[in-house]
């Protein structure tokens, strides 16, 4: 056998072995954080990954990060029309656009994000089929819970009043108004420029996320309470997912699970809960912690937000009544009411 003999088998050889290693099923997934965010390396990548083993090599997720392929508050009509076929998305970046899932961001619900991820996947999953009928709904992400950062101290809901608030959602937005504030409403990739530029007094986030985002050098003051959840989705566009061999659909579905929805969330919820250490090691920011009497000023005032969250329900031809105590039984059955 001569030397190009070989060498064409050989060639030959390894195009059949890149050829069986090879993805049948190339998926794209869109998110709006940095490459280097929890969210994507604690939570996306190791779920891409499981699939891909699970798959046995034959589904493989490439992960455009940081609004490479659209705005964050347009990732679930990217979902929806096809131009991505996963996204990463935040229901409250569009008021009053599901307004039953919207619950999920009402203060003073769900203690931790872990077993509540679970919670609200158990609870939404029927849910989404209608209010969500158009995309495939897979799993939730809640952080950790948020709570109030600021320029001046915040401690009691009257302190709102007057202040500029970039909340993390619409229902949060609401809230601030309810309180006499006013809602500076960015998406997180742009919260650190809104205070930076004196555009809002104080936020909404998570605690590590302060440092993510670069934001410790401009908020001092922090609410040490859990006062809220954002909950993003992982969704499917339809096409991509009824367009799945039985083998590949069971793969996803597997990986679509209230457990996996906990699983998911899990690396994110301790790396967001380290930021809070973060802060009282560093010196350089102060902490409050509501007196009980305090934290039921907060529940109080959030009280509205209730029956306001009711009222929306019903206009959309909901039962509210039922879907609240549905809400609050698979909280309470994880281990996550407040």
């Amino acid at each position: 056998m001569n030397r190009q003999t070989v060498a064409a088998l050989a060639a030959s050889i390894s195009m059949t072995a890149f050829a069986a290693q090879a993805a049948e099923v190339e998926l794209r997934l869109s998110h709006w954080v940095p490459a280097t965010h929890p969210i994507q390396t604690l939570g996306i990548e190791p779920w891409a990954e499981s699939i891909k083993q699970a798959s046995n090599g034959r589904i493989n997720i490439t992960i455009f990060p940081a609004q490479q392929l659209g705005a964050a508050p347009d990732h679930y009509d990217m979902a929806r029309d096809g131009i991505v076929d996963i996204s990463y998305t935040n229901p409250g970046y569009q008021a009053g656009r599901f307004p039953i899932y919207s619950l999920a961001e009402i203060p003073f619900q769900a203690t931790n994000a872990k077993d509540g991820a679970k919670a609200l996947h158990e609870w939404y999953d029927p849910i989404a089929e209608t209010e969500m009928k158009d995309v495939f709904f897979c799993l939730i992400n809640p952080h950790d819970p948020g709570t109030m950062h600021s320029k001046t101290p915040i401690k009691v809901p009257a302190d709102v009043k007057g202040k500029n608030i970039r909340p993390a959602h619409a229902t949060m937005a609401r809230f601030v108004s309810q309180l006499g504030g006013a809602s500076v409403q960015v998406p997180a990739p742009e919260a650190r420029e809104a205070i930076a530029k004196g555009t809002a007094d104080a936020m909404t986030f998570p605690w590590n996320s302060i440092y993510i985002f670069g934001i410790d050098s401009e908020v001092k003051y922090h609410l040490d309470m859990p006062f809220y959840l954002s909950s993003q989705m992982l969704l499917f566009n339809k096409d991509t997912y009824n367009g799945l061999a039985p083998e590949d659909k069971k793969v996803i579905d597997d990986h679509c699970t209230p457990e996996w929805s906990k699983q998911f969330s899990t690396g994110w919820a301790d790396n967001e809960y380290s930021g809070r250490q973060k802060m009282i090691d560093s010196g350089e920011h102060e902490l409050y912690k509501p007196t009980d009497a305090e934290v039921q000023l907060w529940r109080d005032a959030a009280q509205p937000l209730i029956d306001s969250w009711k009222a929306d329900v019903t206009k959309a031809g909901g039962d509210p009544e039922k879907i609240y105590a549905d809400f609050v039984a698979a909280l309470e059955s994880n281990n996550s009411r407040y």
